[in-house]
């Protein structure tokens, strides 16, 4: 049996990443989120959260996302962070807005520093 991919998803609470992470979860990967504390404290988004949780899914008092599926809080402008939750997975999966786009430069410098990812998907 082959070995799952450890899957991280930045933008995993959008409108399509919502769907890509619980594909993940269904399909048996090890997913882990990235979640903006302000995503965790509003309303709007509070489905979605349910949703990941349903799914197993726990939202843990920590700045970084571990294995199963966890709603990690986190922040893509802290570049320690991203690297100490990257050095955990093998693959990054950004599904994040097109007002974040230019922000890619630091989750790939990230992605570079941790040296272990094998595939990142934007």
């Amino acid at each position: 049996m082959a070995t799952k991919s450890k899957i991280w998803f930045i933008g995993g609470t959008g409108y399509i990443g919502k769907f890509i992470v619980e594909a993940s979860a269904k399909a048996g990967h090890p997913t882990s989120v990235l979640v903006r504390d302000s995503t965790l404290s509003n309303p709007g988004k509070s489905n979605v959260i349910d949703n990941f949780k349903n799914l197993g899914g726990h939202v843990p008092p920590v700045s970084y996302p571990i294995f199963s599926l966890l709603v990690g809080p986190g922040d893509l402008f802290d570049h320690e962070s991203l690297v100490k939750a990257i050095k955990q997975v093998d693959v990054v999966i950004s599904t994040v807005g097109h007002a974040q786009l230019v922000e890619q430069g630091r989750i790939i410098a990230a992605i570079k520093e941790a040296g272990n990812v094998k595939v990142f998907i934007s």
